[in-house]
């Protein structure tokens, strides 16, 4: 494996995101090879170097992908404040520290992809990357045509964020 920036081996490595890594690294609370290392930008070899926090050695995660066909009746999520099913349930034999990518509303089935490889994750979330994604909907009663144009032209989500425009088919039962 290549050298890396030691954020990114802390966030490979399972111990947290880039941007907690780095306020790691700057409070001095990072070992590399036995000395103290507070300077962002610094670099690691994850084969070579020996890298602590808290006195315990960090190991880079191994990439690891998974598709998961998830039911109706769970929530896209690791944890849910409401104490509804997660996917967890199904990822806890995963064997690594893996999370969705994307999200399906609890009602909803179909294929999550789940990782522990952010770059991919950032790559296929990511708006500016326009990663398509296809989904089937199977509706009771006739749609309005004002409806399906609002969807084709991109719809105001209730958080306020909008929907980039769709393309929409009618497909025969």
């Amino acid at each position: 494996m290549a050298e890396m920036r030691l954020q990114r081996f802390l966030a490979q490595a399972g111990v947290a995101s880039r941007r907690k890594a780095e306020e790691l690294i700057v409070a001095g609370r990072v070992k590399v090879n036995g000395r103290v290392v507070s300077e962002l930008g610094s670099k690691v070899d994850p084969d070579a170097d020996k890298v602590f926090l808290g006195g315990k050695r960090l190991l880079v995660e191994r990439p690891v992908y998974l598709m998961l066909n998830k039911p109706r009746g769970y929530v896209t999520t690791m944890s849910d404040p409401e104490g509804r099913p997660t996917v967890r349930h199904f990822l806890g034999r995963a064997g690594a520290r893996v999370f969705p990518v994307g999200r399906l509303d609890f009602n909803t089935e179909g294929l999550l992809i789940c990782t522990n490889d952010g770059d991919l994750a950032h790559a296929l979330m990511h708006p500016k990357h326009e990663v398509k994604k296809s989904y089937h909907v199977k509706l009771q009663g006739v749609v309005a045509r004002d409806t399906v144009s609002s969807w084709q032209k991109g719809v105001t989500l209730d958080d306020g964020t909008r929907t980039a425009p769709a393309e929409v088919m009618h497909l025969e039962p």
